[in-house]
């Protein structure tokens, strides 16, 4: 009876640290999933193969971004980069595709400003992931259509150029918008 009784606690211990490990990974792809956003939560495990992978490195992404200095624009750097912004979208009528570069420089020198290194795109756009994670879907589709333009020799439409600027201007309004 004591070897039964010994059996019994240990497949119960067993059992507890089984669901303790399923219960603490479920919250932890919840936080994850939360923090990020279903696309970008989404986009992230496609492209890294495993949920753990990808995980890990949304882990490795929050501890990048909080080992930086990112702080909100002065008041003087908001409207000089709100004017420029303004400046840019009254060119996109004359010259669209112009206008989205221009747009894409523009960001890159908010996020500048604001204390994020300005790499290659993937890395920028992981590390605006994790503190603007409901716009990076729109940031990757705009930047796509630019480099589609730029490197196709024009082939993204006037109404592709549109989609990119109204996508650049929803990022530029949360990178210059007051904390």
């Amino acid at each position: 009876t004591t070897e039964i009784a010994l059996i019994i606690v240990f497949v119960v211990i067993v059992v507890a640290v089984i669901a303790t490990l399923l219960f603490l990974r479920k919250r932890r792809t919840e936080r994850l999933r939360g923090k990020f956003g279903g696309a970008e939560y989404a986009r992230t495990v496609k492209e890294d193969g495993s949920r753990r992978r990808a995980e890990a490195g949304l882990d490795k992404r929050t501890e990048r971004v909080e080992s930086f200095h990112v702080r909100p624009l002065v008041p003087g750097d908001r409207a000089r980069f709100e004017d420029s912004w303004r400046r840019i979208q009254a060119r996109f009528v004359d010259g669209p595709a112009i206008a989205v570069m221009e747009a894409d420089q523009l960001l890159g020198d908010v996020m500048s400003t604001r204390g994020y290194p300005v790499s290659d795109f993937e890395q920028r756009a992981a590390d605006i992931s994790v503190d603007h994670p409901l716009v990076m879907e729109n940031y990757r589709t705009a930047h796509e259509i630019a480099l589609r333009q730029s490197k196709g020799k024009g082939q993204a439409s006037t109404e592709d150029l549109r989609q990119a600027m109204i996508h650049y201007r929803t990022l530029f309004e949360e990178l210059v918008s007051k904390p």
